[in-house]
């Protein structure tokens, strides 16, 4: 372990802040391993009422997570990088377009793990060259609370939706943390700006935040959509629209956005072919086109049978009868997944008569789809008895 630097600490700052900017990061801050002693808790009563869901590996990396000298016990200070991805476009007029799909801001590019690490390596080793102190680099891939370490560093703070807010950048912000052996002089945590302000608490679909400062991941749509590997609950099909990967809502309802700016680095700008695709489109993807269109998304890692789980339930809510074939091919599909998706999609484009057609006789082998088909046919049965 490398702890010693003949270099004045302010020197080293200062490489440091230059380093970072050209490296394109739009924040650099400072903060010390003791800085979140509330976190750990915090994280732990999240966990035992279960609002994490099916992310189990939160659950197993409760202690790592709530301390990060148990992540790297000779660590002395922690660097906070954050790099902006702004939209130069509205994300939210798009759930106006029922025919479209609406991915997330962040995933229409490059996969930001492999952007940000990259260029938070080349940071790092030349932060160790310089200081000839140990370093280590982390982003969003190993149990460390970068949000809570970023608000301790200054860099934002913690909205009512849970996420990070900055007053220069607004809610647009991938972050990057880099451990050292460097004794650094910490920055001042940023306070709480959000007020009486509830934007984005009122603007979340689902109603997934049962207080302020608290989110119930099982009624998130990014959870639904991204972490979730069943059938999406009936509950909140409707309720998501045409949202196939992800949600921006709470973050772009935020005030703070109107000090946001367009993201400098080229590979988080949106791909004009992910801003606004055709519902048909994706539906007509198999496993190589799904691959050949997402590659180097972080898109691709729910697979082609999730993903089209997702663009189902937006077709079952698009009111496009163009859509009716897509998915009717798709009752045939390999995956139980993709052929429960397709009658509950089915079952919102078609008259009850032709639904029952299509339908009453129908079976399956897998009970997932039996269960969709068994829901299908009964409401169908009970809108032409009410008729």
């Amino acid at each position: 372990m490398r702890t010693s630097t003949s270099e004045a600490p302010a020197s080293v700052r200062r490489f440091l802040e230059r380093e970072a900017k050209l490296a394109g990061f739009d924040c650099v801050a400072v903060t010390s391993p003791d800085a979140i002693p509330l976190a750990a808790e915090r994280l732990a009563d999240f966990v035992r009422q279960g609002l994490h869901g099916s992310m189990a590996w939160m659950e197993e990396k409760l202690a790592r997570r709530g301390d990060p000298r148990t992540l790297w016990p000779e660590v002395r200070s922690i660097v906070m990088l954050a790099m902006n991805y702004g939209p130069a476009h509205d994300p939210l007029a798009v759930l106006e377009q029922k025919d479209s799909a609406a991915i997330s801001v962040y995933a229409q590019n490059r996969d930001y793990h492999d952007v940000v690490k990259g260029r938070l390596k080349g940071v790092a080793g030349k932060l160790a060259a310089r200081t000839g102190c140990d370093v280590k680099v982390f982003v969003d891939t190993a149990p460390v609370m970068e949000k809570p370490l970023a608000q301790a560093a200054g860099i934002g703070w913690q909205g009512k939706h849970t996420n990070l807010v900055s007053r220069e950048h607004g809610s647009w912000l991938f972050l990057g943390t880099i451990f050292t052996t460097a004794a650094l002089a910490p920055d001042r945590p940023e306070t709480d700006h959000c007020g009486s302000c509830r934007a984005c608490l009122d603007a979340c679909p689902t109603d997934a935040f049962p207080a302020p400062y608290r989110l119930d991941a099982r009624r998130c749509i990014s959870y639904l959509t991204i972490e979730n590997k069943g059938p999406i609950p009936r509950e909140f099909r409707e309720k998501i629209g045409n949202r196939i990967y992800g949600c921006d809502d709470c973050l772009a309802v935020c005030p703070w956005n109107k000090f946001a700016r367009e993201a400098s680095e080229a590979k988080l700008r949106a791909r004009e072919d992910l801003r606004e695709p055709k519902l048909a489109d994706l539906l007509a993807l198999d496993d190589a086109a799904f691959r050949t269109l997402f590659s180097g998304s972080p898109v691709k890692r729910i697979g082609r049978d999730r993903f089209l789980r997702n663009v189902l339930v937006a077709a079952g809510n698009s009111d496009d009868a163009s859509l009716i074939a897509p998915c009717t091919g798709l009752l045939d599909d390999a995956s139980p997944l993709v052929r429960a998706a397709a009658v509950w999609a089915l079952s919102r484009l078609l008259k009850a008569e032709v639904l029952l057609e299509l339908m009453r006789d129908r079976t399956d082998a897998d009970p997932l789809v039996l269960d969709e088909l068994r829901a299908a046919v009964e409401a169908a049965e009970r809108q032409v008895e009410d008729a």
